[in-house]
């Protein structure tokens, strides 16, 4: 999950997750530019992966690619790193995995990770209460329950986006706000 966040009223705000193949997906927190040219570059390395070897690339080899270019781009003069961290996550041959990347090029699996504003919130409350064998359901309700306390206002469908990748059809996909609205009432009536 993200928040939108509106910056002006004359703007329509930034999109932060994006679908990268049919079985990945990616979130992001910095540069929305920087993050553009890199997702671009993703996606890229999605379709190369399946015309090469005619299979879906897996999560940590598209984490591994992405994250040498935002290594080398901190070692050469005259180029500025990207301002931009990932978290990446997808269902492959190896079931779910989730990645998060930072700026540096640095990038680790995890079992559940947050960045961005409220990042230090989110890992306190996911330190205390995720829990490995949970089910969707229960994510879904456990991310809602810390986006409500890291957005200001609380949250709404307008201020949460949420992407899914489900392991028993290996697709990812991003849930559309009628869905977000389903989810926030059902939370709250929890």
């Amino acid at each position: 999950m993200a928040e939108r966040r509106e910056f002006t009223r004359l703007m329509e705000p930034v999109d932060k997750i994006y679908q990268i193949d049919e079985h990945i997906g990616l979130v992001f927190s910095g540069l929305p530019s920087d993050a553009r040219v890199l997702i671009d570059r993703a996606r890229l390395e999605a379709q190369i992966n399946r015309i090469t070897y005619d299979e879906p690339i897996s999560v940590e080899s598209l984490v591994k690619a992405i994250c040498d270019i935002k290594q080398m781009y901190t070692q050469h003069g005259g180029v500025r790193p990207f301002g931009v961290a990932f978290i990446i996550g997808g269902v492959d041959f190896k079931g779910p995995e989730l990645f998060g990347t930072d700026p540096s090029g640095a990038y680790r699996k995890y079992y559940a990770h947050a960045i961005g504003s409220g990042e230090q919130t989110a890992r306190d409350i996911l330190e205390k209460e995720y829990d490995r064998n949970m089910t969707l359901d229960n994510a879904i309700m456990l991310a809602l329950k810390i986006m409500d306390k890291v957005i200001e206002k609380g949250i709404s469908p307008e201020k949460v986006e949420a992407g899914i990748a489900d392991v028993k059809t290996k697709r990812f996909r991003k849930l559309t706000q009628d869905e977000i609205a389903k989810l926030i009432e059902k939370y709250r009536r929890s």
